[in-house]
């Protein structure tokens, strides 16, 4: 044991080994001891020396390290110690290295190579990285080594989960794509470092939320399986628990694991809205009245809640995600809490700046989310709207510039795809509607426009460009807005004083970059006489407008006018492209041919093309958002990027055309338009007739399977008549043999009598049997007539060919068999009632006969109960005579509706036959259609091709439907917003 003195602290006589020797001799130790105490005490020695002799340790003792985890696991104490040494030797964090360093033991003489090390410079950090970078590699090189930490990391035990963790987020580091693959593929990876954020020891799970950081960076297929592990269910409450915005670093490590699973991953966003959670961020933003004194840490937290807001409603996702998002924190009122903080006082400059660009994107697109941030008013007296305010801010120079940058952002995002709202700013500038008493976004616009800022110019340009953005009724509208310069002067056109400005140039002394104000100038103009014809003939209206432009554009200007001379030629080709040739001196041939004398056609285009190379046009046309490193560098908005897009190649087309080309190509529009129009006509009809025809063939179906289910109800009754007349048969036959087996004696009266009651019981009950099957036919006969009803509603539509007919041919047929088998019941009815006159008629005769001799054997009790008997029989005997006369009625009603049914049936022939009629008519004519559309589609096929040929681009019909359809999309997409 004195070798574990020396080491521990202990001094022996003698010379001292090297720190290598020492290391070597301890690895020994820990490769041959058969005890657990000696193995133990030499892994706690190479803990002790990990952190000075980082190389030597790495080197020598990691696969003996890695050995003692895999064989000691059930000594925790050992565990933990090689745990420890593992992370001391792959952590590159110096910081924490030497705040450890304090716990370690006396330290042995440094080698050579590590003597005289004090503060690590940048070349002795990357060396460190190097080297951590290196031992993870050596130890990934196994992944059992990783899938072993993982069951590790399952130990409860305190001095072994928490080294676990720890060194995996050093592995993760340093090498993190390599590791997220190996955790990726192994068996309840991600689970068990799920399970980190329910361990009750705040240590584990703070750090726990520091791996899950590293283990989610860039990872997708991680993201999602961390996100359907309940993971936002689990950072939200611990937010919560820790008191969200005014919560310590454990809030802002949850809020940066929420964006490593949300940013750039669409599945995660949809499952964090339809979880609900978008509710539960409401309460991060309710702020009091006093704003004073906000902590450095709160400051922090409530940035990145405002980052998290902007991920689910960023400009690059998905339009439909942003606008469920948009929705969600419209509905749960996460908007309106938001808008709190923007009119709130004493909020730090930079949360107020995240702050209007979490609104400007929660606003951004949403029709709901914009009208209702019109209608906020900041708590001044008297009230100001929202947007007047945060415009005061922009156009005021003194204000930070990235707060200038949001508010532009903001007003931005509040008028995109709001032809509502643009109306609005452009009515404030109008003369009907100025307010002398009051400040209105139109007068800060101006204000703005015409300031000696240069910085307030582009922006009031940029912002005013906005209000104008694909809305032809305001460009035409701002035409009428006019500005009153001097006094004694009359009024002029802000269009007008645009270019009274723009023309000026150098001789108007501005604060910061003049190309900046004559850059911000361009593009309104541009984008206000784009697609706006009568604003091209105000623009060309003032004779001198198109001169300077042609003096800009043929200047050889420094680099920094570059810029402008392209500007400008794409001003002057608007002028060409959009131009109705109203004015006689500015017509399109003889701009061009201004173009050709003065500027020249190449030098025209490559002047254009400036803009496109421009370095700024690039980083303006990444995103929406106006983000510039400094204000001199803010020269391109994003949606003018997408004009210039759009119009630089039509302008150099439409340059290059020569007149009798373009007459051509008019000619040859127009007579395409004509033909498309006639094509459009007869595919409509031929729709229609398709339709028609195709209704009619299902009409035809119906009513064929309704004749169907007629003919299997009527076999179906003419089973039950047969077995109705079977059962009538044998009663007829049973009846007659009773009546020829009377008795003749007239000493047996009163047996006699007995037979007669029981023979009139049978009639009673062959009487009511009929009844019945009378009533059954006449229900039967009832359906029939409401099957015909139906045939004759159903018939009148449809033109199906002789099938029909022959259905209803067989339908009168089987109904005229249905008469006759009434009638044939009629007169068994008839029968019955000539047989039951019989019985009568001998039951009178039985009752004369047994009388008189009976005069000395019965008493007159007897002849009176004979006499009541006889009396009851009587009247039943009448009471079935009326049943029968009743039925006789209802038969022969029965037989009046049946031969309405027959005339029903014979209209239904007819009218069916003038359906086939006009069918046949129908069909005659959709095929002189057809004959018609193929001549149509051979001339425009021939007119095509000599388009190609004279070298035009023809779209074809297919390009053509699918272009409208993806417009109609488009259009249903906005209108569910």
């Amino acid at each position: 044991m004195q070798f574990f003195r020396g080491v521990m602290g202990g001094q022996i006589a003698g010379p001292q080994p090297s720190g290598a020797e020492t290391i070597q001799k301890l690895c020994d130790r820990v490769a041959s001891s058969t005890l657990l105490e000696d193995r133990r005490d030499a892994v706690r020695a190479l803990k002790s020396l990990s952190k000075k002799y980082r190389m030597e340790v790495g080197t020598q003792a990691m696969d003996h390290l890695i050995n003692i985890l895999q064989t000691d696991r059930s000594d925790s104490e050992i565990l933990g110690y090689a745990l420890d040494t593992l992370y001391n030797i792959i952590c590159n964090d110096e910081e924490e290295e030497q705040d450890e360093s304090e716990d370690a033991v006396t330290p042995l003489p440094v080698s050579g190579k590590r003597k005289n090390v004090s503060m690590p410079d940048e070349n002795a950090q990357k060396g460190a990285d190097d080297l951590g970078a290196q031992f993870t590699d050596k130890f990934i090189q196994d992944p059992e080594h990783i899938t072993l930490l993982l069951t590790l990391l399952e130990e409860f035990d305190f001095h072994v989960r928490w080294p676990g963790v720890k060194l995996l987020t050093a592995l993760l580091k340093n090498q993190g794509v390599q590791v997220q693959g190996i955790i990726l593929v192994s068996p309840m990876g991600v689970s068990r470092l799920m399970d980190l954020l329910a361990d009750s020891r705040e240590v584990i799970r703070n750090d726990g939320l520091l791996l899950l950081q590293q283990l989610t960076k860039g990872n997708a297929a991680i993201q999602k399986i961390v996100a359907f592990e309940n993971a936002f269910e689990r950072l939200l409450d611990i937010i919560t628990e820790e008191g969200s915005s005014d919560g310590g670093i454990v809030v802002e490590d949850c809020l940066l694991l929420l964006l490593n699973l949300l940013k750039n991953n669409s599945s995660n966003q949809n499952f964090f809205k339809e979880g609900s959670y978008i509710q539960r961020m409401k309460p991060w933003f309710e702020v009091g009245d006093d704003n004073s004194g906000w902590s450095a840490q709160k400051v922090t937290n409530l940035h990145l809640m405002l980052q998290l807001v902007r991920v689910m409603v960023s400009p690059v996702n998905s339009p439909g995600a942003s606008a469920s998002c948009q929705k969600s924190m419209y509905q749960c009122g996460l908007l309106q809490q938001l808008c709190t903080i923007l009119m709130a006082t004493g909020v730090p400059a930079d949360i107020l700046t995240e702050t209007i660009n979490t609104v400007s994107e929660v606003i951004r697109g949403s029709q709901v989310n914009q009208d209702y941030f019109a209608s906020v008013n900041a708590p001044s007296n008297p009230p100001r709207p929202a947007i007047v305010v945060l415009l005061m801010s922009m156009v005021n120079e003194r204000q930070p510039f990235v707060l200038r940058c949001a508010v532009l952002y903001c007003f931005q995002c509040f008028l995109y795809k709001n032809q509502k709202g643009q109306g609005e700013i452009v009515a404030t500038l109008l003369p009907s509607t100025i307010d002398a008493n009051s400040i209105s976004a139109g007068q800060l616009l101006c204000g703005g426009l015409f300031s000696a800022d240069s910085l307030s110019n582009w922006c009031a340009a940029v912002a005013l460009a906005h209000a104008l953005q694909d809305n032809l009724t305001q460009k035409e509208q701002l035409l009428r807005v006019q500005l009153a310069t001097s006094l004694g002067k009359p009024p002029v056109s802000l269009l007008q004083q645009c270019t009274n400005i723009l023309s000026q140039g150098d001789k108007i002394v501005r604060r910061g970059s003049k190309v900046q104000t004559r850059v911000g100038l361009l593009m309104l103009l541009c984008t206000w006489i784009s697609n706006c014809p009568i604003a091209v003939t105000h623009f060309l209206h003032n004779q001198e407008n198109v001169p300077f432009l042609t003096a800009q554009i043929s200047e050889n200007l420094g680099e920094d006018e570059r810029l402008v001379q392209g500007l400008c030629a794409l001003l002057l080709g608007i002028c060409i492209y959009y131009n109705d040739n109203s004015l006689e001196n500015y017509t399109k041939e003889k701009l061009k041919q201004l173009i050709e004398k003065r500027i020249g056609k190449e030098n025209f285009v490559e002047k254009l093309g400036f803009i496109t190379k421009h370095e700024l046009y690039s980083r303006a046309a990444q995103k929406p958002q106006p983000v510039f490193p400094s204000p001199e560098q803010m020269l391109f908005d994003h949606e003018f990027t997408k004009l210039v897009k759009e119009l630089e190649g039509v302008i150099t087309k439409a340059v290059h055309k020569s007149t009798e080309e373009e007459k051509k190509e008019e000619e040859v529009k127009k007579t395409l338009e004509q033909h498309d129009n006639i094509v459009t006509q007869y595919k409509e009809l031929i729709r229609e007739q398709d339709a028609q025809i195709q209704e009619l063939k299902e009409q035809a179906a119906s009513m064929a399977s309704q004749n169907e289910q007629m003919q299997t109800t009527l076999t179906q009754q003419l089973s039950q008549i047969q077995q109705h007349k079977d059962q009538y048969n044998i009663l007829k036959l049973k009846l007659g043999k009773e009546n020829q087996s009377q008795p003749t004696s007239q000493g047996e009266g009163s047996q006699m009598n007995g037979l007669q009651t029981e023979e009139l019981s049978q009639l009673r009950e062959e009487l009511e049997e009929l009844r019945k099957q009378h009533s059954l036919l006449q229900t039967q006969l009832s359906d029939k007539v409401a099957l015909i009803s139906t045939l004759k509603s159903e018939a009148a539509q449809t033109a199906d060919g002789p099938a029909g007919g022959s259905d209803n041919t067989e339908l009168l047929q089987e109904l005229e068999a249905l008469r006759s088998q009434v009638q044939s019941q009629s007169t068994e009815i008839t029968q019955l009632k000539t047989e039951r006159q019989d019985l009568l008629r001998k039951a009178g005769a039985v009752s004369s006969d047994t009388v008189p001799t009976s005069d000395g054997s019965l008493d007159a009790a007897k002849m009176a109960e004979l006499e009541g008997r006889l009396a009851a029989q009587t009247s039943e005997t009448e009471r079935l005579e009326e049943e029968l006369k009743r039925l006789s009625g209802s038969r022969a009603e029965l037989e009046q509706q049946l031969a309405s049914s027959t005339s029903t049936v014979a209209i239904l022939q007819t009218e069916r036959s003038k359906l086939q009629t006009e069918v046949q008519e129908s069909k005659k004519e959709q095929d002189d259609l057809l004959m018609l559309l193929a001549d149509q589609d051979q001339k425009i096929h021939s007119l095509k091709q000599k388009l190609k040929d004279l070298g035009e681009t023809v779209e074809d019909e297919d390009d053509l439907d699918a272009r409208d359809q993806t417009d109609d999309d488009d259009e249903e997409d906005e209108d569910e917003d």
